[in-house]
């Protein structure tokens, strides 16, 4: 009976998880109705006394960095130092080189591997984070200052399911076989690329890092990765249960430290083979530029966005008001996919800026750790200063402050959610990536209209068309210039669907069956036959 008990209640915590997941996602943690969300019974973030992990991890060993030097994280929510991390420099970014591409020579334990083992270590990890869960968010949550809720369900489960994705195509990733001629045999063999750089984001940190090695991983690269300095923690907690996992030495190596130094070794490097990056589209040109200085290596870039929705006059309203505010304040705006230009019909102009305001008083601004909050602080001093003076840039351009547009006097870095009306295209607000939780809103008259504004960027990451109208979705789907479209919905981001941008958002793809054609080279084999008798 006991053990009958103890399923009956494992399968009720079960289903209480997928309650709270539904209530989380569709309400994009912005209500504020603790009843309903069941706070007493969320999932609650670790107490860690002590962060374990804060060492440079080379060929499965945690080392210090060759400088000794470190550096420290802080926590944005109250401005305290949560520990201090080893700063890989250049001769640290050599010796994880150096293991990498020991460790994906031929003859060695990982290329020799079976494909289908690779899939087996790639699901070993994904069972390693589902067990560390609740740490791993809490890590998230302590560097980055988003709400705790977002990283444990969001977050972690897109980590897990991006592994999981990769690891189902580790024995299907294959080549043809060409028709020529009776005289001829062609085929072609798809092989790894070789040792891959990536330089990762401060916003979403590890999914960011399961982004990046889950495609390489999978291909049979090994790879070097660096977390951005601001938010090192949960890759180096990955670390640990990479070795857990038992790939072999080599294979992942992780580098926390600074752009300009470890960054920019790895993108110079001659002995890497391809870098990925995601962040500012200015330090992706740098990347490409050193890459083309160096060994000509392969480079994909996701970069920013300033990302146009459209909402006609027969969308459903209200779903348009929340899903766009979904888009401009989810991770506190900090996000390249942010909803940052709204386009509205004018016949619904006025209504919808009511609705917006109303859905933005919604929004629980406080401490992250608390599963009430679902707006957590800036990253840090810097971001939230840039934020804070577009913000004023957009007042005296001649937008209407709707709502927000102060700070959170009481709450370190915290930025009340604002909202602008009358935004013209040629505001600051209107052309620059604000990457903080700032809504504008333009009115338009026609289709033709919406779409040549929509598209007048130098940016084409992602698009929103709000309409109950099939023809109309897809015919403006179509004529939008970004890598990613909306329709009815925003930030709708799966491990199976390709994710990259248009202009100078990027080059590339993420994700997907997509993006293993970015860690992969085909070579095609050629064989002279005997005559045929």
């Amino acid at each position: 009976m006991g053990c009958i008990k103890r399923s009956t209640e494992r399968e009720r915590e079960g289903e209480r998880e997928r309650e709270h997941r539904v209530r989380m996602e569709e309400n994009g943690f912005a209500e504020n109705d603790t009843e309903r969300r069941g706070v007493s019974e969320l999932p609650r973030p670790q107490n860690v006394q002590k962060i374990k992990h804060t060492q440079i991890f080379i060929n499965n060993e945690w080392l210090t960095s060759c400088s000794g030097r470190k550096f420290p994280t802080l926590n944005p929510a109250t401005g305290d130092k949560i520990c201090d991390v080893e700063e890989a420099d250049e001769e640290d970014v050599d010796k994880a080189v150096t293991a990498a591409r020991r460790a994906v020579q031929r003859g060695s334990p990982w290329r020799k591997m079976d494909a289908s083992s690779r899939g087996g270590l790639l699901h070993r990890l994904a069972d390693l984070m589902e067990r560390d869960r609740t740490l791993l968010a809490t890590l998230e949550t302590l560097d980055t200052g988003k709400p705790f809720l977002q990283s444990f369900f969001i977050d972690l489960d897109g980590c897990i399911k991006t592994l999981r994705y990769y690891a189902g195509w580790t024995d299907k990733i294959h080549g043809q076989s060409l028709p020529v001629d009776d005289t001829f045999m062609c085929l072609t063999r798809h092989e790894p690329v070789g040792v891959c750089g990536a330089i990762i984001p401060w916003n979403f940190p590890l999914l960011m890092f399961t982004w990046k090695i889950a495609p390489a991983l999978s291909c049979g690269n090994t790879v070097v990765i660096k977390p951005a300095e601001q938010t090192p923690l949960s890759a180096l907690h990955a670390g640990s249960l990479i070795k857990e996992a038992g790939f072999p030495p080599g294979v992942v190596n992780i580098l926390p430290g600074f752009g300009p130094k470890a960054g920019a070794a790895i993108a110079r490097h001659m002995d890497v083979d391809k870098v990925a990056f995601t962040g500012s589209t200015e330090v992706g040109q740098l990347i490409k530029e050193a890459a083309a200085k160096s060994n000509l290596k392969r480079v994909t870039l996701e970069l920013g966005g300033k990302n146009p929705c459209i909402v006609f006059d027969d969308c459903d309203l209200q779903t348009a008001v929340e899903e766009i505010q979904k888009g401009s304040f989810y991770n506190q705006g900090q996000c390249c996919t942010a909803a940052s230009r709204v386009f509205v019909q004018e016949s619904i102009y006025e209504e919808f800026v009511q609705r917006s305001k109303e859905n933005a008083k919604k929004i629980v601004v406080g401490d992250p750790l608390d599963p009430r909050t679902s707006h957590g602080p800036q990253i840090d001093q810097q971001q939230f200063d840039k934020i804070m003076e577009l913000i004023e840039s957009g007042k005296k351009e001649g937008a209407t402050l709707e709502c927000g547009g102060a700070a959170v006097e009481e709450k370190n870095l915290c930025i009340q959610p604002t909202i602008f009306s009358g935004v013209k295209d040629q505001m600051r607000i209107a052309k620059e990536e604000i990457f903080g939780p700032v809504q504008c809103i333009f009115s338009f008259k026609s289709q033709q209209e919406a779409i040549e504004r929509a598209n007048s960027s130098q940016y084409g990451l992602v698009s929103a068309v709000f309409t109950s109208s099939m023809n109309r979705a897809l015919s403006v789907s179509s004529a939008l210039d970004t890598g990613t479209v909306w329709i009815n919905c925003y930030n709708a981001l799966h491990a199976q669907t390709p994710f990259g941008g248009f202009k100078m958002s990027g080059n590339g793809r993420e994700l997907g069956e997509y993006a293993l054609a970015e860690y992969t080279e085909v070579k095609a084999v050629t064989i002279k036959l005997s005559e045929t008798v």
